[in-house]
């Protein structure tokens, strides 16, 4: 592996954080985003079947989701401007279930974040503009689709708000419910 540079998430098992190799010159630079022999050597043995791609202002915060049934694997990464990324443990039985993980992905730093599936997940946009790239595992199911509160006391997420910050949301995003109200539907 010369390629990548794989780094875990504090103790919250599966997360990862993978920095390519970018190679620079005079014309740009050049990386591979993904390589599936080196991610298998890294660990992550997964067959992702969709790309997606969104483009958002500052103070978007999208999130924290989850596809309830058929749950997805994701690597992420942003190719212009700047997120906070997040990912909550939601898998039945670990130890840091309910456990959050942040991470700064940029289009100076190039970093993805391989998310396991059964994790939530969301953003905040911290730049002016930013457009974030994601693979998944499984395609999408509009009536699978389930959420967290972004900002649940019992979860605790640190957000990197900036004064006076007015963060923009979906419709369906400020409506969700915390990781009790989870916990509860799924009888935990």
């Amino acid at each position: 592996m010369g390629q990548i540079k794989v780094e875990n998430c504090g103790d919250i098992e599966g997360l990862k954080i993978i920095t390519p190799t970018v190679h620079g010159d005079n014309r740009g630079y050049f990386m591979e985003t993904y390589n599936k022999r080196e991610f298998f050597e890294a660990g992550i043995d997964v067959e992702f079947v969709q790309d997606n791609q969104s483009a958002s202002k500052k103070g978007v915060l999208r999130g924290l989701h989850f596809q309830k049934n058929f749950p997805q694997d994701k690597l992420v990464r942003v190719i212009k401007g700047e997120v906070f990324d997040v990912a909550v443990d939601l898998r039945e039985g670990s130890k840091t279930f309910g456990k959050w993980f942040g991470v700064v992905l940029s289009e100076e730093n190039k970093k993805q974040f391989f998310i396991p599936k059964n994790f939530a997940h969301g953003f905040l946009v911290l730049s002016d503009y930013a457009e974030f790239c994601y693979k998944c595992s499984d395609f999408w199911h509009p009536n699978d689709e389930g959420g967290l509160l972004w900002n649940d006391p019992e979860i605790g997420i640190e957000w990197p708000l900036w004064e006076n910050a007015e963060l923009i949301f979906s419709e369906k995003d400020p409506k969700w419910g915390g990781i009790a109200q989870y916990k509860k539907e799924r009888n935990l």
